[in-house]
Protein backbone atom coordinates (compact mmCIF):
# COMPACT_ATOMS: atom_id res chain seq x y z
CA UNK A 1 0.00 0.00 0.00
CA UNK A 2 0.95 3.65 -1.02
CA UNK A 3 2.57 4.97 1.98
CA UNK A 4 -0.01 8.65 2.73
CA UNK A 5 1.02 11.82 4.09
CA UNK A 6 0.98 14.16 7.42
CA UNK A 7 0.20 17.39 7.50
CA UNK A 8 1.40 19.63 10.49
CA UNK A 9 -0.19 21.99 11.18
CA UNK A 10 -0.66 24.90 13.34
CA UNK A 11 -3.90 25.48 14.98
CA UNK A 12 -3.31 28.94 15.98
CA UNK A 13 -3.57 30.48 19.73
CA UNK A 14 -7.32 29.50 20.53
CA UNK A 15 -9.65 31.86 18.82
CA UNK A 16 -10.55 29.34 15.60
CA UNK A 17 -10.78 31.88 12.84
CA UNK A 18 -6.93 32.12 12.94
CA UNK A 19 -6.46 29.00 11.23
CA UNK A 20 -4.54 29.40 7.85
CA UNK A 21 -6.74 28.84 4.90
CA UNK A 22 -4.51 25.85 3.95
CA UNK A 23 -4.91 24.50 7.26
CA UNK A 24 -8.89 24.34 6.99
CA UNK A 25 -8.57 23.20 4.07
CA UNK A 26 -6.19 19.99 5.16
CA UNK A 27 -8.95 19.54 7.93
CA UNK A 28 -11.64 19.23 5.51
CA UNK A 29 -9.60 16.48 3.53
CA UNK A 30 -7.85 14.31 6.64
CA UNK A 31 -8.69 10.73 6.96
CA UNK A 32 -7.01 11.03 10.26
CA UNK A 33 -7.20 14.13 12.61
CA UNK A 34 -4.95 14.25 15.44
CA UNK A 35 -5.22 16.76 17.64
CA UNK A 36 -4.00 18.39 20.76
CA UNK A 37 -5.23 19.37 24.17
CA UNK A 38 -5.28 23.93 23.13
CA UNK A 39 -6.98 22.88 19.38
CA UNK A 40 -10.46 24.61 19.79
CA UNK A 41 -13.42 21.92 19.31
CA UNK A 42 -15.17 24.03 16.44
CA UNK A 43 -11.86 23.41 14.11
CA UNK A 44 -12.35 19.66 14.86
CA UNK A 45 -16.42 20.05 13.38
CA UNK A 46 -14.70 21.04 10.24
CA UNK A 47 -13.69 17.36 9.16
CA UNK A 48 -15.82 15.30 6.87
CA UNK A 49 -18.21 12.50 8.45
CA UNK A 50 -15.94 9.65 8.87
CA UNK A 51 -12.81 11.07 9.81
CA UNK A 52 -10.92 9.31 12.46
CA UNK A 53 -10.42 11.56 15.39
CA UNK A 54 -7.56 10.80 18.12
CA UNK A 55 -7.09 13.16 21.13
CA UNK A 56 -3.31 13.24 22.20
CA UNK A 57 -3.05 15.96 24.46
CA UNK A 58 -0.91 16.75 27.33
CA UNK A 59 -2.55 18.59 30.11
CA UNK A 60 -0.04 19.56 32.50
CA UNK A 61 2.04 16.06 34.07
CA UNK A 62 -1.26 14.27 32.20
CA UNK A 63 -0.21 12.60 28.97
CA UNK A 64 -2.72 11.17 26.79
CA UNK A 65 0.43 9.47 24.60
CA UNK A 66 4.00 9.76 25.44
CA UNK A 67 5.82 12.00 22.77
CA UNK A 68 7.73 9.08 21.25
CA UNK A 69 3.93 6.94 21.04
CA UNK A 70 2.62 10.07 19.08
CA UNK A 71 5.44 9.87 16.81
CA UNK A 72 4.91 6.28 16.23
CA UNK A 73 1.63 6.75 15.90
CA UNK A 74 1.26 9.20 13.02
CA UNK A 75 3.65 6.53 10.58
CA UNK A 76 1.37 4.01 11.84
CA UNK A 77 -1.85 5.89 10.40
CA UNK A 78 0.36 6.91 7.21
CA UNK A 79 1.28 3.73 6.50
CA UNK A 80 -2.37 2.82 6.16
CA UNK A 81 -2.21 5.27 3.31
CA UNK A 82 -4.06 7.83 4.60
CA UNK A 83 -4.32 11.45 4.96
CA UNK A 84 -2.67 12.57 8.23
CA UNK A 85 -3.65 15.91 9.69
CA UNK A 86 -1.79 16.50 13.16
CA UNK A 87 -3.22 19.58 14.93
CA UNK A 88 -1.01 21.41 17.35
CA UNK A 89 -1.43 24.73 18.96
CA UNK A 90 0.00 27.65 17.73
CA UNK A 91 2.49 27.11 15.65
CA UNK A 92 4.17 23.52 15.08
CA UNK A 93 7.74 24.87 15.24
CA UNK A 94 7.53 27.54 18.11
CA UNK A 95 7.70 24.87 21.19
CA UNK A 96 5.50 22.73 19.53
CA UNK A 97 7.79 19.73 19.41
CA UNK A 98 6.78 19.46 15.74
CA UNK A 99 10.06 19.25 14.72
CA UNK A 100 10.60 16.23 16.50
CA UNK A 101 7.72 15.01 14.44
CA UNK A 102 9.04 15.62 11.51
CA UNK A 103 11.95 14.62 12.10
CA UNK A 104 10.83 11.52 12.60
CA UNK A 105 8.70 11.14 10.05
CA UNK A 106 11.66 11.94 7.60
CA UNK A 107 13.19 9.05 9.72
CA UNK A 108 10.80 6.39 8.81
CA UNK A 109 10.29 8.03 4.88
CA UNK A 110 6.87 9.27 5.84
CA UNK A 111 5.93 11.87 3.31
CA UNK A 112 5.07 15.69 5.28
CA UNK A 113 4.61 19.55 5.16
CA UNK A 114 4.67 21.93 6.92
CA UNK A 115 1.74 24.29 7.38
CA UNK A 116 2.22 27.54 9.56
CA UNK A 117 -0.01 28.92 12.40
CA UNK A 118 0.30 32.01 14.26
CA UNK A 119 1.52 32.01 17.57
CA UNK A 120 0.24 32.79 20.79
CA UNK A 121 4.02 35.15 21.45
CA UNK A 122 2.41 37.48 18.93
CA UNK A 123 -0.98 36.77 19.27
CA UNK A 124 -2.34 37.03 22.90
CA UNK A 125 -0.43 40.26 23.31
CA UNK A 126 -2.68 41.52 19.92
CA UNK A 127 -5.59 40.65 21.61
CA UNK A 128 -4.50 42.09 24.88
CA UNK A 129 -3.95 45.12 23.12
CA UNK A 130 0.18 45.17 23.30
CA UNK A 131 2.29 45.32 20.35
CA UNK A 132 5.15 43.02 20.85
CA UNK A 133 7.41 45.68 18.78
CA UNK A 134 7.01 49.31 18.64
CA UNK A 135 9.52 51.70 17.43
CA UNK A 136 8.81 54.14 20.28
CA UNK A 137 9.73 51.23 22.62
CA UNK A 138 11.80 48.23 21.57
CA UNK A 139 13.43 46.61 18.07
CA UNK A 140 13.88 43.10 19.52
CA UNK A 141 11.67 40.47 20.21
CA UNK A 142 12.51 37.35 21.97
CA UNK A 143 10.43 33.80 22.07
CA UNK A 144 11.84 31.75 25.62
CA UNK A 145 9.79 28.78 27.18
CA UNK A 146 8.66 29.39 30.36
CA UNK A 147 8.45 25.51 30.54
CA UNK A 148 12.09 24.91 31.16
CA UNK A 149 12.54 22.51 34.63
CA UNK A 150 13.84 24.73 37.05
CA UNK A 151 15.99 22.05 39.26
CA UNK A 152 17.92 21.65 36.05
CA UNK A 153 21.93 22.39 36.72
CA UNK A 154 22.75 24.20 33.33
CA UNK A 155 19.52 25.85 31.84
CA UNK A 156 19.56 25.99 27.99
CA UNK A 157 18.31 30.14 28.20
CA UNK A 158 21.32 32.68 28.74
CA UNK A 159 19.52 34.62 31.42
CA UNK A 160 22.57 36.96 30.96
CA UNK A 161 22.21 37.89 27.56
CA UNK A 162 18.59 37.84 27.07
CA UNK A 163 17.41 39.93 30.60
CA UNK A 164 18.89 43.56 29.28
CA UNK A 165 19.76 42.47 25.67
CA UNK A 166 16.01 42.02 24.07
CA UNK A 167 13.38 44.42 24.27
CA UNK A 168 10.31 42.36 24.40
CA UNK A 169 10.57 38.65 25.86
CA UNK A 170 7.73 36.49 25.72
CA UNK A 171 7.60 33.31 27.97
CA UNK A 172 5.79 30.72 26.66
CA UNK A 173 3.70 28.03 29.14
CA UNK A 174 5.19 29.79 32.42
CA UNK A 175 2.75 29.97 35.44
CA UNK A 176 4.09 27.76 37.36
CA UNK A 177 7.99 28.80 36.72
CA UNK A 178 7.22 32.75 37.13
CA UNK A 179 8.75 33.22 39.81
CA UNK A 180 12.18 31.52 38.80
CA UNK A 181 11.82 33.54 35.56
CA UNK A 182 11.76 36.97 37.28
CA UNK A 183 14.02 36.24 40.20
CA UNK A 184 16.39 35.57 37.06
CA UNK A 185 15.40 38.47 34.92
CA UNK A 186 16.11 40.78 37.97
CA UNK A 187 19.18 39.03 39.24
CA UNK A 188 20.54 39.51 35.63
CA UNK A 189 20.13 43.43 35.58
CA UNK A 190 16.04 44.05 34.67
CA UNK A 191 15.04 46.87 36.53
CA UNK A 192 11.73 45.79 38.79
CA UNK A 193 9.61 48.03 37.41
CA UNK A 194 9.71 46.76 34.24
CA UNK A 195 5.85 46.24 32.86
CA UNK A 196 4.92 42.55 32.86
CA UNK A 197 1.54 41.43 31.36
CA UNK A 198 0.61 37.72 31.77
CA UNK A 199 -2.33 36.57 29.75
CA UNK A 200 -4.63 33.65 30.44
CA UNK A 201 -6.18 31.68 27.27
CA UNK A 202 -5.17 34.08 24.89
CA UNK A 203 -7.87 35.05 21.92
CA UNK A 204 -10.45 33.11 23.34
CA UNK A 205 -14.05 34.60 25.07
CA UNK A 206 -11.95 33.39 28.38
CA UNK A 207 -9.44 35.62 28.13
CA UNK A 208 -7.76 36.93 31.02
CA UNK A 209 -5.15 39.52 31.34
CA UNK A 210 -2.95 40.50 34.34
CA UNK A 211 -0.83 43.66 34.30
CA UNK A 212 1.80 44.67 36.97
CA UNK A 213 5.81 44.52 36.78
CA UNK A 214 8.22 42.26 37.72
CA UNK A 215 8.35 43.23 41.45
CA UNK A 216 4.89 42.73 41.84
CA UNK A 217 3.77 40.58 39.61
CA UNK A 218 4.28 37.15 40.82
CA UNK A 219 1.67 38.03 43.63
CA UNK A 220 -0.64 39.48 41.25
CA UNK A 221 -1.03 36.23 39.76
CA UNK A 222 -0.69 33.70 42.69
CA UNK A 223 -4.20 32.27 41.63
CA UNK A 224 -3.88 32.38 37.97
CA UNK A 225 -4.02 28.74 36.33
CA UNK A 226 -2.84 27.85 33.07
CA UNK A 227 -2.26 27.93 29.80
CA UNK A 228 -0.87 31.38 29.76
CA UNK A 229 1.73 33.78 28.37
CA UNK A 230 3.84 36.08 29.85
CA UNK A 231 5.60 39.48 28.28
CA UNK A 232 7.69 41.18 29.91
CA UNK A 233 8.71 44.88 28.71
CA UNK A 234 7.62 48.60 27.83
CA UNK A 235 5.57 47.89 25.23
CA UNK A 236 3.23 46.65 27.81
CA UNK A 237 1.80 50.49 29.04
CA UNK A 238 0.23 50.62 25.07
CA UNK A 239 -2.11 48.22 26.76
CA UNK A 240 -4.19 51.24 28.61
CA UNK A 241 -4.96 52.62 25.07
CA UNK A 242 -5.20 49.49 22.79
CA UNK A 243 -7.28 46.83 24.38
CA UNK A 244 -9.87 46.46 22.15
CA UNK A 245 -10.67 42.29 22.59
CA UNK A 246 -11.34 43.08 26.26
CA UNK A 247 -13.59 46.10 25.65
CA UNK A 248 -16.72 44.50 23.18
CA UNK A 249 -19.57 44.80 25.28
CA UNK A 250 -20.24 41.18 25.36
CA UNK A 251 -17.01 40.11 26.49
CA UNK A 252 -16.97 37.73 29.21
CA UNK A 253 -20.47 36.88 28.25
CA UNK A 254 -21.96 32.93 27.82
CA UNK A 255 -24.76 32.68 25.51
CA UNK A 256 -26.42 29.23 24.79
CA UNK A 257 -28.39 28.86 20.94
CA UNK A 258 -30.99 27.20 21.06
CA UNK A 259 -31.81 27.12 17.50
CA UNK A 260 -30.12 24.46 14.45
CA UNK A 261 -26.51 25.59 13.30
CA UNK A 262 -28.10 26.50 9.91
CA UNK A 263 -30.66 28.96 11.38
CA UNK A 264 -28.23 30.33 13.92
CA UNK A 265 -25.02 30.42 12.36
CA UNK A 266 -25.45 34.31 11.58
CA UNK A 267 -26.74 35.51 14.92
CA UNK A 268 -23.81 33.53 16.75
CA UNK A 269 -21.63 35.09 14.74
CA UNK A 270 -22.95 38.68 15.18
CA UNK A 271 -22.72 37.63 19.15
CA UNK A 272 -19.04 36.40 18.72
CA UNK A 273 -18.33 39.62 17.24
CA UNK A 274 -19.43 41.31 20.10
CA UNK A 275 -17.30 39.45 21.93
CA UNK A 276 -19.39 36.64 23.26
CA UNK A 277 -18.62 32.99 23.81
CA UNK A 278 -21.57 30.97 22.36
CA UNK A 279 -22.53 27.66 22.43
CA UNK A 280 -25.17 26.49 20.02
CA UNK A 281 -27.36 23.74 21.85
CA UNK A 282 -29.91 22.78 19.04
CA UNK A 283 -33.18 22.28 20.55
CA UNK A 284 -36.00 20.26 18.13
CA UNK A 285 -38.93 20.15 20.39
CA UNK A 286 -39.62 20.05 24.45
CA UNK A 287 -40.92 17.41 26.32
CA UNK A 288 -41.69 16.63 29.87
CA UNK A 289 -39.83 13.82 31.54
CA UNK A 290 -41.12 10.38 31.98
CA UNK A 291 -41.17 10.50 35.43
CA UNK A 292 -43.88 13.18 35.40
CA UNK A 293 -46.32 11.40 33.49
CA UNK A 294 -48.11 9.14 35.97
CA UNK A 295 -48.48 12.70 38.18
CA UNK A 296 -50.34 14.43 35.18
CA UNK A 297 -52.36 11.16 34.98
CA UNK A 298 -53.53 11.75 38.90
CA UNK A 299 -54.15 14.93 38.70
CA UNK A 300 -56.14 15.07 35.04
Amino acid sequence: MKTGIVYLIGAGPGDPSLISVKGLECIRKADVLIYDYLVSADLLREAREGTEVIYVGKKGSVHTLEQEEINQLLVDKAREGRTIVRLKGGDPFVFGRGGEEALFLKQNDVPFEIVPGITAAVAAPAYAGIPVTHRDYTATLGLVTGHEDPTKEVSNINWEKISTGIGTLTFYMGIKNLPKIVENLIKYGRPKDTPVAVIRWGTTPEQQTVVGTLKDIVEKTKDLMPPAITIVGEVVKLREQLNWFESKPLFGKIIAITRSRDQASEFAEQLQERGAKVIEFPTIKTVPPDYLEPMDKAIN
